[in-house]
């Protein structure tokens, strides 16, 4: 029998919460609900679940918000968050991924696929990154162990995705790699996202450490200038 996780779910639709709750509970998981954003954020505060899902559509502060509240918890930063949304559309995507998401789940919720998405996400979450150990730079410092970094001396809070692809970056440095090996080493093989999602995550990287060391090679991918 595998691990059981904590797993909080926010929706405004009580029937989705309750389906939901009914699938993870059936697999082991623990869950807990909320209706809104705001009780949600208290929620994840209290409990520090493994994973959060959030409904992008929800009254007061929809998910996308709720999910930056959560990221400037520091508490939450490494939380796994899954956004469901009944809108595909590229722009969603691309503002749910900047928040600081892991994954989307399309609506309407189709129970096998919530529960592999699901739980690949958490194996992914409990397996080391590959990278390990240290990198400096004149500007730049990891500690992968101690899931630090550092820019001129500064601290830079990351969350997990970022702090990955720019550990991965930083293991080869030169090493061009293409925006379907970030995904594989990164995501994983069992999580479908696009390569956008990559592109949105060296974007937030770019802007949070303020130095010119990833290049993009067009058509490619993305390398860490040595």
């Amino acid at each position: 029998m595998h691990k059981s996780y904590k797993i909080l779910i926010a929706d405004d639709e009580e029937d989705i919460l309750e389906f939901l709750s009914y699938n993870l509970r059936k697999e082991g998981h623990i869950p807990f609900i909320a209706t809104n954003g705001h009780e949600a954020l208290k929620i994840a505060l209290r409990e520090r679940p493994d994973l959060i899902v959030l409904d992008i559509m929800m009254p007061g502060i929809d998910g996308i918000e709720t999910c930056q509240l959560m990221r400037d918890h520091s508490e939450l930063q490494n939380t796994i968050i899954v956004f469901l949304s009944a809108k595909n559309e590229d722009y969603t995507q691309i503002a749910g991924f900047g928040a600081g998401a892991d994954d989307f789940i399309p609506k309407p919720v189709r129970p096998r696929l919530f529960i592999t998405k699901i739980n690949a996400l958490l194996r992914r979450s409990g397996r080391e990154n590959a990278a390990s150990g240290t990198f400096r730079t004149s500007e730049l410092f990891i500690d992968r162990d101690r899931f630090l970094l550092q820019v001129h001396g500064r601290t830079i809070d990351l969350p997990k995705k970022e702090f990955e692809l720019i550990s991965l970056l930083t293991s080869k440095p030169g090493k061009v790699f293409t925006r379907e090996e970030i995904l594989n080493l990164v995501w994983g093989r069992d999580i479908v996202v696009g390569g956008r999602t990559v592109d949105v995550h060296i974007r937030k990287l770019r802007e949070k450490l303020g130095i010119e060391r990833i290049k993009t090679i067009k058509g490619i991918g993305y390398k860490f200038a040595d």
